[in-house]
């Protein structure tokens, strides 16, 4: 491994405050858990193999207890030992906030269907108790060798969007900052080296960085070549000028703007008329893209990169061969007349000042 690097050391950005210098890809790893299919053990140690084949180290790798209930955990520290890789070449982020459960106290916030052949369920545990049990699992999955350098809490949106009043909020909101409480106690120890918080409605993130001092952010299907409101460029923009690291994810929106049959975590059908609009917009974006000699993928990447304070984009396969062009589409401009093209079509905000 590590011969045919496409990304070097050259290419690290620094990642905010923390002193730490990253890749601008981040590998995530929900697939070695399992993610809407089965994956033979042989294809999850490729997948690994090929991260360290076309990226020099650190390795930035993002996974989670919720991935497949603690499974991806398992799987990446037991490929990462197969593989020796050592322990400095490899920097962790774990999202928290969900422990591996006994399969008889699924709850309706597990997403049943998502996660194939999983022996186990997660439960959500957020609390400071709650969060500091998951950090505890999380080390214990990856074994003795590995640790997350990095963690957040997982899922903060959903957990406050469950709420049954505004009350309920509240105490969940409370739940939600005793878990930052947690975790900035790990960092004061020296057992991680930032915290961050990602979610799916960047609003949350918003709300959670109003009171807590984060190092980090994961935006997830938030900021993309689909949807960019000015709204949320004016709060990365007060991100970066405050030095916290943003990762870009879900930049295919699940996978949908590269033709999958999902999109932001749901299937959808071109015969729904709820979905018309969304097949709509990916058959002129495709169209364009093709006409310009760039795949839907290369532009999602660049598009994901183009925003000032976002260090890196996050992705995730489960075909070890595509991991190599995802590392050249993070590593590769794309001609500014592609933007433009977006532009007048409609795809992009015109007033959208980055990707020029």
């Amino acid at each position: 491994m590590g011969k045919s690097l496409v990304t070097s050391a050259a290419d690290y950005r620094a990642f905010g405050k923390t002193g730490l210098r990253v890749p601008p890809i981040v590998f995530g790893c929900s697939a070695l858990g399992n993610l809407y299919q089965v994956i033979p053990n042989v294809a999850k140690l490729e997948i690994v193999s090929e991260w360290f084949e076309h990226v020099s180290p650190p390795v930035f790798i993002d996974t989670a207890g919720k991935y497949g209930a603690g499974l991806a955990l398992e799987v990446l520290g037991q490929s990462l030992a197969k593989f020796e890789i050592s322990p400095g070449d490899v920097l962790i982020s774990s999202k928290l906030g969900w422990k591996r459960a006994p399969l008889t106290t699924r709850g309706p916030t597990f997403e049943p269907g998502l996660w194939i052949d999983v022996e186990h369920d997660a439960v959500q545990r957020i609390s400071y108790d709650g969060i500091l049990e998951c950090w505890e699992e999380s080390c214990r999955l990856l074994g003795d060798a590995y640790k997350p350098q990095l963690v957040s809490v997982h899922d903060p949106d959903e957990y406050l969007a469950a709420a049954a009043s505004p009350a309920d909020r509240r105490r969940r909101f409370d739940d939600v900052i005793n878990a930052y409480r947690g975790l900035d106690e790990l960092k004061q120890k020296g057992e991680v080296i930032g915290v961050g918080v990602g979610a799916k409605d960047w609003q949350v993130i918003r709300e959670i960085a109003d009171v807590v001092a984060l190092d980090w952010v994961m935006l997830a299907g938030s900021l993309t070549v689909m949807r960019h409101p000015p709204d949320l460029l004016a709060f990365v923009a007060r991100l970066a000028s405050q030095d916290v690291a943003i990762i870009n994810s879900a930049v295919f929106h699940s996978g949908f703007l590269v033709g999958g049959k999902y999109f932001d975590y749901r299937a959808v059908s071109a015969e729904k008329d709820a979905d018309r609009l969304l097949f709509a917009w990916r058959k002129s974006f495709v169209a364009l893209c093709e006409a310009h000699g760039i795949s839907p993928m290369h532009a999602c990447v660049q598009f994901g990169l183009s925003v000032p304070g976002v260090v890196a984009v996050a992705l995730n396969t489960s075909h070890a061969d595509r991991i190599k062009d995802n590392v050249a589409a993070v590593a590769t401009p794309v001609p500014p007349q592609f933007w433009a093209s977006l532009k007048e079509e409609g795809l992009v905000a015109n007033d959208y000042p980055y990707a020029n």
